[in-house]
């Protein structure tokens, strides 16, 4: 099974921590010169240091992917450095919040940072893997794109739209040799959901490991995945081994989704 990615050009958005950091370091170890952006400096320096296990490398941004501009200017730096044939467009956020007191300011920001800074990188490097005659395009969406809760809802409804985008784009541009495919995270465990389960065990009163507990118990596998399992999965799809998968929404979710 082709695994390897030398010679191939990546690039991971929002990258700093995470699943995003994860794949960073295993798309390099796998031999891809990867480009990624996070909007904190430090963190940035800090991955951008990591030293791949083969002939990989790894180039840091900074840029904001919810601002236009910072995008723009993103996109420009990558492809003067040259073509691209694999992004991973992982920036996104998910804040819990009541419907009935959304802004559509809220809306639109988390539409701009979540849908549309995917919409802008994929266009722009769509041109490069055409004319390759090869690429990759991973969508990294949620569970909460199939099953959104009302406290997430514009969360949710952002990450249904990138599938959506996603299976279009397959059956546009598959012929071009170019696959698209989503990555569809259930429980994994970052700093996010530690920061979430520390807010909640505040407010009840009990530990953080008591609430990140409780919430495996929803999982078949019986525990929260982590960021490396997803990285898993993305690097994958960015190979030759996935050639014939193409418009995909794959869940890693432990086996949470219960849909057929």
């Amino acid at each position: 099974m082709q695994l390897d990615l030398d010679g191939k050009r990546a690039v991971v958005t929002g990258a700093s921590l995470g699943i995003g950091a994860a794949t960073v370091r295993l798309l390099s170890d796998m031999g891809a010169e990867v480009e990624f952006c996070a909007r904190n400096r430090d963190a940035v320096e800090d991955l951008a240091a990591y030293q791949p296990a083969r002939d990989g490398s790894v180039n840091g941004h900074v840029a904001d992917m919810g601002d236009r501009q910072s995008v723009e200017e993103f996109l420009s730096e990558v492809s003067n450095r040259g073509p691209v044939s694999i992004l991973v467009n992982n920036v996104g956020a998910s804040p819990s919040r009541n419907f009935q007191y959304m802004s559509d300011e809220e809306w639109a920001e988390l539409h701009e940072l979540n849908l549309m800074s995917a919409v802008r990188c994929t266009r722009h490097f769509l041109p490069d893997m055409r004319d390759q005659k090869w690429g990759r395009v991973i969508m990294i969406a949620s569970g909460a794109a199939k099953y959104p809760g009302a406290a997430l809802v514009d969360y949710a409804a952002t990450k249904a739209a990138m599938v959506a985008t996603g299976k279009a784009l397959a059956g546009k541009y598959g012929r071009d040799g170019v696959l698209v495919n989503s990555v569809l995270p259930g429980l994994i465990h970052t700093a996010m959901w530690d920061r979430a389960a520390g807010e909640v065990a505040d407010a009840a009163g009990t530990s953080a490991a008591e609430i990140l507990a409780n919430n495996s118990k929803s999982v078949p596998v019986g525990r929260y995945g982590s960021a490396e399992e997803v990285a898993n999965v993305i690097a994958f799809l960015c190979s030759d081994a996935a050639s014939y998968v193409n418009g995909a929404a794959i869940d890693v979710d432990g086996g949470q989704g219960t849909h057929v």
